[in-house]
């Protein structure tokens, strides 16, 4: 009689796997489509909407699709430094990142460090939730992985700037710099751009709309990783030909600063790091006390 109860619940559970699995097959989002189509909404959009119908309020969110060259160079570089300083190395998941989260976590006896790269994170927006169950976290590797295979760095890019919440009822690049600047995404100034890459982590605490003090440590922190790193090599942009061999002392060569133009160039080329850009936008200095880190949402 045990045996054969035994029996019963183990094919239960097989039959559940099997069931599980299959579902998850079927339902696996075809990500391929985002390749030439922009998406018309996200899963965290519309999960905003329904906590604010649930509250009674309106609806209504800012979402404005722009392309990548209309997108400033500078948010694009912020992002990365802020989001993830290894996007072009890694296949849509920082092993070394996410060994750290875990060792943190262990530490910490709950889950409060992600890990995640722009590419778990444009997978979770656009077809998962902010829950932290270990079921959505495997389906997130997955979707990652999916999304680098179908997917080029630079739409993958392209796709994150466009619908990741950057303040409340605010997506994307070119709705927030409407929002907060008054002006088109592709004109944001570094200072601006380090400040809607700071408030990434958590937009509805840190809102660019009113930056509280850890959003301006963030956005020093930013400001500090652009210069430093030389505005960083992006490879999508800086893919201007190596220059012909110098010239004879008595000639001028003169060198185009790539970084700077706003139309993406073809991604074939080695990338050359362009030179630092002037700005009037200081930041102010950084000598106040670091505030205690804040639990984020991965």
């Amino acid at each position: 009689m045990f045996r054969r109860l035994f029996l019963i619940v183990v094919i239960a559970i097989v039959l559940a796997i099997v069931l599980l699995i299959g579902y998850e097959w079927i339902t696996f989002p075809d990500v391929s489509a985002l390749a030439a189509n922009p998406p018309a909404t996200t899963a965290f959009m519309e999960q905003r909407k329904a906590e604010l119908r649930a509250a009674g309020k309106s609806d209504a969110i800012d979402y404005r699709w722009v392309p990548y060259a209309r997108i400033s160079p500078y948010l694009r570089r912020a992002v990365l430094v802020a989001e993830d300083d290894a996007f072009y190395e890694h296949g849509g998941v920082d092993v070394d990142a996410l060994q750290e989260a875990i060792r943190k976590d262990w530490a910490h006896k709950k889950m409060t460090h992600g890990g995640s790269t722009i590419t778990q994170q444009l997978a979770k927006n656009l077809y998962l939730s902010p829950s932290r169950n270990p079921l959505r976290k495997v389906k997130e590797y997955f979707i990652a992985r999916s999304l680098e295979s179908h997917l080029s760095k630079k739409r993958i890019l392209e796709l994150y700037l466009n619908v990741v919440e950057m303040g409340e009822r605010v997506y994307g690049a070119e709705a927030a710099s409407q929002a907060y600047f008054h002006s088109s995404a592709s004109a944001l100034s570094p200072s601006q751009a380090a400040l809607l890459a700071g408030c990434l982590p958590n937009p509805r605490v840190m809102n660019p709309a009113a930056p509280n003090k850890r959003l301006r440590f963030r956005q020093r922190m930013v400001l500090s990783r652009m210069k430093r790193w030389g505005y960083l090599f992006e490879k999508e942009v800086l893919t201007e030909k190596k220059p012909e061999p110098a010239a004879p002392a008595t000639e001028t060569t003169a060198t185009i600063d790539t970084a700077l133009q706003q139309t993406p160039p073809t991604d074939t080329a080695t990338p050359e790091p362009a030179p630092e850009p002037t700005s009037t936008d200081t930041a102010p200095p950084a000598t106040e006390t670091v505030p205690p880190p804040e639990t984020t949402t991965t």
